[in-house]
């Protein structure tokens, strides 16, 4: 079967959009939603048991948002170390979602640049789109 989200860590870190919630939790066993979106109000599949985690980042943003992304990083990376599954999304899961993958995979050590960070997840994920001020919060948090 195939899906329109993928893993970013095998079987236990999912990214996608905010329509892939809901089988990010049916399918792949999300107990904990990241849901980026600074527009949301609730989860995108609501109902469900698994927890959701606001962390709203423009995607448009004007001004550098470097302590929400790393808070939006800290929750994903935090739920994968306590044991848990975890998805994280936006509205297309392209930009902020792009953002917070190449971040978690820095936090995570599985990267040692940011390049290569944004390659590793864009082999994962092609459709991911960087924009410049979130690429420029990344190299506020992690260097170039």
């Amino acid at each position: 079967m195939t899906t329109s989200y993928q893993a970013l860590v095998e079987d236990r870190i999912y990214l996608g959009g905010a329509a892939d919630v809901k089988d990010m939790i049916t399918e792949s066993g999300c107990n904990v939603i990241v849901d980026l979106r600074e527009e949301a109000t609730e989860c995108a599949f609501p109902g469900t048991e698994a927890a959701w985690v606001k962390v709203g980042l423009g995607d448009h943003a004007e001004v550098p948002q470097e302590e929400l992304l790393q808070k939006a990083i800290d929750e994903v990376v935090q739920a994968y170390r306590s044991g848990k599954t975890v998805g994280f999304h936006c509205g297309g899961g392209k930009g902020r979602t792009g953002a917070v993958a190449v971040g978690t995979l820095m936090a995570l050590g599985k990267a040692s640049s940011l390049e290569e960070a944004e390659r590793k997840a864009k082999e994962i994920r092609p459709v991911i789109g960087i924009k410049p001020p979130q690429r420029e919060a990344l190299e506020k948090l992690f260097g170039k």
